[in-house]
């Protein structure tokens, strides 16, 4: 890996991590001290619930959802740091706001709390970049993302009465609108020519 690349993926991995020891940290707050952190959650349509949707993806209503989330916005997080920096915040913003949103205007009357519509929205945006810009990196990271998540297609659909799908579905949805909005901010990568591509070019100019 080149210098380069090796200081930006070291940058986008200690970030994601300092994101998810923050969740971490909430997390033991809100049961060490019974913080009852759910009620900063969304709740859908009502006017004092339009800040959960900035904070309903730091709180998280059990351990094993933030295990399955933490694990999520650690490869997530790096992939979209590492592969688009440019447009890394506005996509992370856009997927926040814009999944919350629709929550708060279509889901069930419920808390909805948890970073799931975040880890769809970024597993989408990497996918679906890869299909749009169809460089080596974007590619590359769009296959890694599906091997690894592939299966979130099927979790903005209802399954268990507990899980927050609308967030997912919404999650997603921001995400595919991001990769439309932001597939030209990211340079694509340098092409690398080989010599015997360089000198069949020359030949191809002399004759």
């Amino acid at each position: 890996m080149p210098l380069a690349d090796a200081s930006r993926f070291r940058y986008a991995a200690s970030m994601v991590t300092v994101f998810i020891a923050v969740l971490w940290i909430i997390k033991l707050a809100d049961s060490g001290l019974s913080l009852h952190l759910l009620r900063l959650g969304i709740y859908p349509r009502e006017a004092d619930a339009l800040w959960g949707i900035l904070l309903a993806p730091l709180i998280h209503g059990s351990w094993s959802h933030l295990i399955s989330n933490s694990f999520a916005l650690f490869v997530l997080g790096i992939v979209l740091l590492y592969g688009y920096p440019r447009s890394a915040l506005a996509v992370l913003l856009l997927i926040t706001i814009g999944s919350g949103l629709g929550v708060w205007l279509f889901a069930r009357s419920s808390y909805h709390v948890g970073a799931s519509g975040l880890t769809h929205g970024l597993m989408f945006f990497v996918f679906v970049s890869g299909i749009l810009r169809r460089d080596r990196l974007s590619i590359a990271l769009s296959l890694i993302v599906f091997f690894l998540y592939g299966g979130m297609i099927w979790t903005v659909f209802p399954q268990q009465p507990g899980i927050s799908y609308e967030s997912h579905f919404f999650g997603a949805l921001a995400g595919v609108i991001a990769a439309f909005l932001f597939r030209h901010t990211d340079p694509l990568p340098l092409v690398k020519k080989y010599d015997w591509e360089e000198e069949d070019e020359d030949e191809s100019v002399g004759q």
